[in-house]
Order: structure tokens, then C-alpha cells, then sequence
């Protein structure tokens, strides 16, 4: 039997799960998130840790908690844990892959076509009482048939992304990986270019990396300033791949279209961000993996990581699977 720190109130389906494993829980019911000295203080009492939310799994956390036999991150990615120090003190780190792809991509899809139409900008505008008079040149929108879809960072997210557009606007596809998809290439007529040509060729660009030292940032003033004018931006990946005073320059100067965001930095965005007063934006609240089935197949995943974990073994969904070498 062991004990298990969850920072969020699950569905009690999961709770039974582990529960009936033998295995005892506590949990975080408040309605804000843990602060970095209640997240340790926490998970010292325990054996593992069932995270959700952003909660930072640095450096100062692992060494305060090197006794975790395991931590489960209920998510994708994993970049608000220090993975190597995790490696380093030998706690496998879990997380759920491929299981939030196409409702991911699904709200790429929404944020493309609410962006391209305007239409969360329309909205406001009847609650503001502004639908009166008609002039029909005033405030339309662009039409997606036939359009470039650029995908930077074509994996399982990005393919769903880019197989909606395919197949609803017959949109032409060109994409920016590290390495070749060849399975876009074959199925969508997808085309591999260079990060240059992505920026100056795509009509609409999603962004679907993974936030590391090299993407940080990498959507700034430079790359906005090679993208076409009429150019929707979308990113339902990290905030932090975008520089959101650059992209707010090129969006009130017109040197693209429109911007369509699931993901903002800092998370959440501020109620009177600049941003969410533009026509040509429309923002979410990182909504990209929340529909039931998603939510509660990522915690299934994650009780899965804690029940092998627990059991001394190999993590199904390990993200430093080193950490059992040697």
C-alpha cells in the first residue's frame, strides 16, 4: 500500500481506481493553485505524486521530494518538469501521449475558422448592441478553400489538424519538422519546407511543438514580418513559442491577418489584455483538451503510470525511461 498526492479533485471513478489498487489518497480541493512550499509539503507525505495543473516539478521540488517513487503528470506535455534532475535522483516522470490529439486539434480548427470570420469579434459586437445597420463591405472575413495550411511541428496533433483542413476546405498542406512525416506526405499531399518557406507560403500557420530551448520564442517580430498580410497565426501548443508584444505589433500593424490562441504566457491572460480587444484575435482559455472523453482519458493514463510505478515497475507512459538504465 502507498500514498498518493493528487492536486486537483478528480472524477471519483479515478480515485476508486487506486483506492482499489490498495493504495491511499489525499487531495487538493481548493480552488487555486498550490504554491510551490504546499506542493512539497504535500507530496513529502507521500509516495507519489498525481499532478494536474501547472505545477513546477523543478529542481527545488525533486530534491525536497527525491523519496517520490514516482510522479504522474496528467498531460502531454512535460515541460514544467525538470526532467533531468528527476533522472538524476531516479523518479520516473509519466505523463498521457497521444490521447488529447484530435480534440487538440479540433480547437485549431474552431480558433482558424472563428479567426478567418471574425466571429467571436461579431459576438461583442451584438452584446455591445452594435448589430444594426448593414454595410457589406464592413468587417468581413476570408475565405479558407483552397488555402495554405502551414503546420510547424506535424506530429499526431498537427496531422488531425492538417487531415480537418484537408478534407473540409481542401486546403493545401506544407509542414516544419525536425524529420520527415511520411505518412502526411502520403495520405495529405503534405509537403516538407523549409522553416523560411513555411513563414512566407502559409495562409493559415499552427503551431503544434513541443516548447524547448529552440522553439521559445521563435514567433517574433522577424518571423510575423515574413508571413503574408493576409495571414492567420494559431497556436494551441505553448504560449511561450510566440512573443505576444511582437504578435500584437504585427496585428495592429497589418502585417498579418488575424491570431487564434488556446495557449497564452502567462496562463491566464490578464482580463484586460490589449489582445482580447482586437477583431482579428480570438483567445481561449486552454481549452484544448477539454471534452469529457479526453480529460478522463488522460487520468486513466495517469493512474496507470502510479499503479505501475508503485508496483516497482517500468512506467507504461515514461518520459525519461533512462531513469531505468544501469
Amino acid at each position: 500500500m502507498a500514498s498518493i498526492f493528487i492536486t486537483r479533485n478528480v472524477p471519483a471513478l479515478i480515485k476508486q481506481s487506486l483506492v482499489d489498487e490498495g493504495h491511499t489518497l489525499s487531495e487538493w480541493t481548493e480552488k487555486r493553485d498550490l504554491t510551490a512550499d504546499e506542493l512539497i509539503r504535500h507530496a513529502q507525505r507521500c509516495d507519489a505524486l498525481f499532478s494536474v495543473g501547472a505545477n513546477q516539478i523543478n529542481k527545488s521540488f525533486l530534491n525536497a521530494c527525491k523519496h517520490l517513487r514516482v510522479i504522474a503528470l496528467c498531460s502531454v506535455g512535460y515541460d514544467q518538469a525538470n526532467v533531468t534532475e528527476a533522472t538524476k535522483l531516479g523518479i520516473p516522470i509519466g505523463n498521457t501521449p497521444g490521447v488529447l490529439s484530435k480534440a487538440t486539434a479540433d480547437v485549431a480548427f474552431l480558433l482558424m475558422q472563428n479567426v478567418a470570420r471574425k466571429a467571436i469579434h461579431k459576438h461583442k459586437e451584438i452584446l455591445r448592441g452594435n448589430w444594426g445597420f448593414f454595410d457589406p463591405m464592413a468587417d468581413l472575413g476570408i475565405e479558407l478553400q483552397g488555402k495554405t495550411l502551414g503546420i510547424f511541428g506535424l506530429g499526431r496533433i498537427g496531422y488531425e489538424m492538417a487531415k480537418s483542413c484537408r478534407g473540409a476546405f481542401d486546403m493545401r498542406v506544407i509542414y516544419h519538422n525536425r524529420g520527415r512525416n511520411e505518412m502526411a506526405e502520403t495520405e495529405l499531399d503534405a509537403g516538407s519546407v523549409s522553416f523560411e518557406e513555411l513563414l512566407q507560403q502559409s495562409d493559415v500557420l499552427s503551431v503544434h511543438a513541443n516548447l524547448n530551448k529552440e522553439t521559445r520564442g521563435l514567433f517574433n517580430r522577424d518571423a510575423f514580418s515574413k508571413m503574408k498580410a493576409s495571414a492567420i497565426f494559431i497556436n494551441t501548443s505553448r504560449g511561450s513559442l510566440h512573443n505576444e508584444s511582437d504578435l500584437r505589433q504585427a496585428l495592429e500593424s497589418g502585417t498579418i491577418w488575424g491570431a487564434g490562441l488556446d495557449v497564452t504566457a502567462p496562463e491566464p491572460m490578464a482580463p484586460d489584455n490589449p489582445l482580447l480587444l482586437l477583431p482579428n484575435v480570438a483567445v481561449l482559455p486552454h481549452i484544448g483538451s477539454a471534452t469529457i472523453e479526453t480529460r478522463m482519458k488522460m487520468m486513466q493514463l495517469t493512474v496507470e503510470n502510479l499503479i505501475a510505478g508503485l508496483a516497482g515497475k517500468r512506467l507504461p507512459y515514461c518520459v525519461n525511461p533512462e531513469v531505468y538504465e544501469g
